[in-house]
């Protein structure tokens, strides 16, 4: 399966092609954990406090894509 999604990211150069890596990337590390043999491994206990914290942030607010300026000014 890895092998199908490694030939359909040759041709990702093109406007847009980082969306599709992105998930891509994502579907192959879901599909990795789904298999029996990785998710009865336990997790260790620090990973999961440390993915918590991080996930209890807030986003962060994207300044170099947008501008200062508004139509609304």
């Amino acid at each position: 399966m890895a092998q199908e999604f490694q030939t359909a990211r040759l041709g990702l150069g093109r406007a847009g092609g980082m969306d599709r890596r992105w998930l891509t990337a994502l579907v192959d590390a879901m599909e990795q954990t789904a298999r029996p043999e990785v998710r009865n491994v336990p997790c260790d206990i620090k990973l999961i406090s440390a993915a918590a914290a991080h996930l209890a942030r807030p986003a962060p607010t994207v300044v170099h894509r947008g501008s200062a300026y508004s139509l609304r000014n």
